[in-house]
């Protein structure tokens, strides 16, 4: 990678993070004050992120060095991309799965859930919405309003009640992940490269 081209990607990334700084800012202090008022009590908050590589979010906050005690990332077997990339995708567009992610783990009044997805529509996100507001519990969610507003209805990841994750909670962060999520142009690719949702969704 030439140094124009890692410029020209931090640069990206940068502006991405300085979009979501200026117009997300009330959103995140939302979230920041339902954390605080979390762990103040001395309660648990619930990190999911249904996807293959949406679990990298949970996986980020949980058990880090200088990180929050109160983090408890739900990291089901079914999306992890370790058990392969294939099944992963299979299984975050199983309608009815998030529902028993969420069910087993006994969430409930009083309890508080950050939900990240990168596109913010899957099947297995939405069911763990739906099922999670159903119980009484809090919801953060980060996911791109722009990618879920513009992908089609039919398509075959959607929940079948065509739902979009930051319609379903109680603070909705954009990530600003463009659609198609890659952002540099490569000389002699056809297509963009480099996803921009590693950072975004972090």
């Amino acid at each position: 990678m030439s140094d124009a081209t890692f410029r020209g990607y931090l640069d990206t990334v940068h502006g991405y993070l300085k979009r979501i700084l200026a117009e997300e800012s009330g959103a995140i202090r939302a979230a920041a004050e339902l954390l605080a008022d979390q762990i103040a009590n001395d309660r648990l908050v619930h990190v999911f992120g249904p996807g293959g590589h949406s679990n990298l979010a949970a996986q980020e906050v949980f058990f880090r060095a200088g990180g929050l005690m109160h983090i408890s990332a739900i990291l089901d077997e079914g999306t992890l991309l370790s058990n392969g990339a294939l099944r992963s995708m299979a299984i975050e567009r199983t309608p009815g799965y998030g529902r028993v992610v969420i069910s087993d783990r006994g969430l409930g009044e009083g309890d508080l859930l950050v939900l990240v997805n990168a596109y913010g529509i899957n099947a297995a996100l939405i069911d763990a919405a739906l099922t999670a507001r159903e119980r009484g519990v809090r919801l953060i969610g980060i996911s791109s309003r722009e990618h879920a507003e513009n992908t089609s209805p039919d398509h075959p990841a959607r929940h079948p009640s065509k739902a979009n994750l930051h319609d379903l909670v109680d603070v909705a962060i954009d990530s600003k992940v463009p659609i198609g999520d890659a952002v540099m142009e490569v000389r002699g690719s056809a297509e963009p490269v480099a996803a921009v949702s590693t950072f975004t969704n972090a």
